[in-house]
């Protein structure tokens, strides 16, 4: 009975572990976004996330919303910098996420501040 125990909950945890790693480690895509960054905050009660948005079309109609990972400093330093201002950022989607990782599913790995193409010199 007790051996019994004892395999299933290895079992639970082992299931538990491998759906944490399959989320945390496999992307289901990569690419690039640029727009205006109107938003980042650090938000929640428990459990604090950075999140952002960039727009990407002139009124705004378009939003693209990510998370940044708490151990990415340079790019949440970089994009407190950027704010207001037109940015290129590198995301990875993953399949799902979980509360303490962000509210999203897309995930900054890069982020650099370019040239809006709407102000012409």
């Amino acid at each position: 009975m007790k051996k019994a125990l004892i395999i299933t909950l290895l079992l639970i945890v082992a299931v538990f572990a491998a759906i944490y790693a399959f989320i945390y480690y496999v992307p289901i895509s990569e690419g690039y976004r640029s727009g205006e960054l109107i938003k980042f905050s650090h938000k929640g009660v428990i459990v604090k996330t950075w999140e952002g948005e960039i727009s990407q079309g002139i009124s705004g109609a378009q939003i693209f919303s990510f998370s940044v990972l708490d151990k990415d400093v340079d790019i949440i330093d970089k994009l407190k910098e950027y704010q207001g201002n037109y940015v290129k950022v590198t995301y990875v989607e993953r399949y799902a996420t979980f509360s303490w990782l962000g509210d999203t599913k897309y995930f900054i790995t890069e982020v650099t501040k370019e040239k809006s193409p709407h102000v012409r010199n």
